[in-house]
């Protein structure tokens, strides 16, 4: 029987994502999905036992260029997500300075003097949000970890701040021009064709990413919530935290990204400086290294502009030497000052890889799990259904369905830039409207999926960074990204209807069409009492 470039090819996904959910076990359902896909992959290839341990582990396939790699100790030893991994062990030591000489409990000294509710904490994590937009798992991270001592305080669930989280990385990322997305974005088109300069013309079409924004400040801001969310602020109104037992497992390994450590143990010298000079080293150094890797500083042919250097970068690389520098920095301000001790600081390091093991091993298992669909060609079938669709005007919308689908099976977004971007820049020729709304629709979708799937790489940051368990933000986070995901869609088909008007006008009947759903839905969703207080 073959498995390969059919539906079957989605199983393993859908299985991993369902065992999850029921079990509320990610480690194990992961597990489960990379032993299934490896299972279809050898019935389909003849491969015997052999086969399969080595297509689990480490399975190569082709020669020459066509030769492709599978299994964990492949996703372990690649590149890229090495460099992923090394990027979350330095955040974790970075966050861990910054708790060890007292910068998170100084922030959350003073902003309880300037933050007075629920709504201003939760508004000012938006914001901070919103202000890291370099990178979604930077994003994740930094936020949680500073933002969490002082949800806590105001009794906002980790649930709840993990939605704020997940909501303000990825769909942030996705319209900033200068982030690694956009360099991601750029690098899946064609060559010859400015890819960033394609970026920034789908921007005002990502209404996923502006719907999801709007939406959550809406909320925040008429204290609405879906079910799902309010039982656990409930809990943490009456126990200020969630308390239940994965989530004190979580806390005992995230205690360098939480309130956990104890605010009265941190450095007594800290200041608001100690949390915000790293951040903004962070920011800074991780910028530069993103142009430094796409070739800026280098002199003759291989010189790039700023532009070009940040469309031609390379982000896993890039991002490890701005916050392997910042991190250096940050540490030597530190010392430096007297504010913690040489020792301190080097204890962090082994306290920051700590804090980053659980979401590491889910990353590995969720990269394993890819290359199993990968390796069954699940890309190519959902590719070819697309190519498959006559109806042009429809096509946004198809797109946009077609990579939520592709993004939540396989729990990433820039898998699913890499197979439509590229057949969205092949079907519509250049410079036509259905080309960016296509290609900003593919962009949407794939957030949209990678937002809602419980093995997105982005998902699993929100949920370590909030601190909460994972099922937990996966299940509270669901209404809220399936109801904006129903509304976009509905907005791209309208999007795809008038682009024979032109950019500007199907932009703004789109707009106009979307904020109107928008704002109709939450009128029907509280009077039907889908959203209380």
């Amino acid at each position: 029987m073959n498995f390969i470039g059919t539906y079957w090819a989605l199983v393993p996904s859908l299985v991993a994502i369902i065992l999850a959910l029921i079990t509320k076990e990610v480690y194990s359902s992961l597990f489960v999905g990379i032993v299934l896909g490896a299972v279809f992959y050898c019935v389909s290839t003849g491969a015997g036992l052999d086969g399969f341990v080595n297509h689990v582990l480490d399975d190569t396939v082709g020669n020459g260029a066509d030769t492709q790699s599978f299994g964990l100790i492949h996703c372990l030893s690649d590149n890229w997500n090495v460099g992923i991994i090394v990027f979350l062990v330095i955040l974790g030591t970075m966050v861990a300075l910054m708790n060890k000489a007292g910068g998170s409990a100084a922030f959350g000294k003073w902003a309880s003097k300037h933050v007075k509710s629920q709504v201003g904490v939760q508004i000012s994590t938006l914001l901070l949000g919103v202000l890291i937009f370099i990178d979604d798992y930077f994003n994740c991270l930094t936020v949680g970890s500073v933002m969490r001592p002082i949800t806590e305080q105001y009794s906002v669930s980790r649930e709840k701040l993990a939605y704020l989280i997940d909501s303000t990385a990825a769909p942030i990322c996705v319209i900033a021009p200068i982030s690694s997305w956009a360099a991601a974005v750029a690098g899946f088109c064609a060559a010859g064709e400015n890819g960033l300069a394609l970026f920034c013309q789908a921007i005002p079409f990502n209404f996923y990413a502006f719907f999801t924004i709007i939406f959550i400040v809406t909320i925040v801001l008429t204290k609405y919530d879906f079910a799902a969310m309010r039982k656990f602020n409930i809990v943490a109104d009456t126990d200020g935290t969630d308390t239940d037992e994965v989530g004190k497992i979580a806390d005992a390994k995230m205690e360098v990204a939480s309130s956990g450590i104890g605010l009265k143990k941190l450095g007594k010298k800290g200041t608001v400086l100690d949390l915000v000079v790293p951040i903004l080293l962070l920011i800074g150094f991780c910028i530069l290294g993103m142009i430094f890797s796409g070739g800026f500083f280098r002199t003759g042919a291989t010189h790039h502009d700023f532009i070009a250097a940040f469309a031609a970068s390379n982000a896993s690389i890039g991002l490890v030497i701005g916050s392997l520098t910042a991190l250096i920095l940050t540490g030597i301000w530190l010392v430096s000052r007297r504010v913690i001790t040489f020792e301190d600081a080097m204890s962090c390091l082994i306290k920051g890889f700590e804090a980053m093991v659980p979401a590491i091993l889910i990353l590995a298992l969720a990269w394993t799990l890819k290359s199993m669909t990968d390796s069954l060609e699940a890309a190519s079938y959902v590719a070819h259904l697309i190519e498959g669709t006559g109806l042009q005007t429809l096509l946004p919308a198809v797109i946009f369905v077609t990579a939520c689908f592709l993004a939540f099976a396989t729990g990433t977004s820039w898998g699913t830039f890499g197979i439509l971007i590229p057949i969205c820049v092949a079907v519509f020729p250049v410079g036509t409207p259905l080309r960016i709304i296509s290609i900003s629709a593919c962009m949407a979708g794939a957030v949209c999926g990678d937002h809602i799937s419980p093995i997105s790489d982005t998902t699993i940051m929100a949920s370590a960074g909030a601190g909460c368990k994972h099922v937990n933000h996966v299940s509270s986070q669901l209404p809220y990204a399936i109801t904006v995901a129903v509304i976009s869609f509905l907005t791209y088909i309208v999007a795809g209807c008038t682009q024979s008007m032109g950019v500007m006008q199907s932009g703004a009947i789109s707009w106009a069409f979307g904020l109107l759903a928008l704002a109709s839905t939450f009128f029907i969703l509280k009077k039907t009492g889908k959203l209380q207080k």
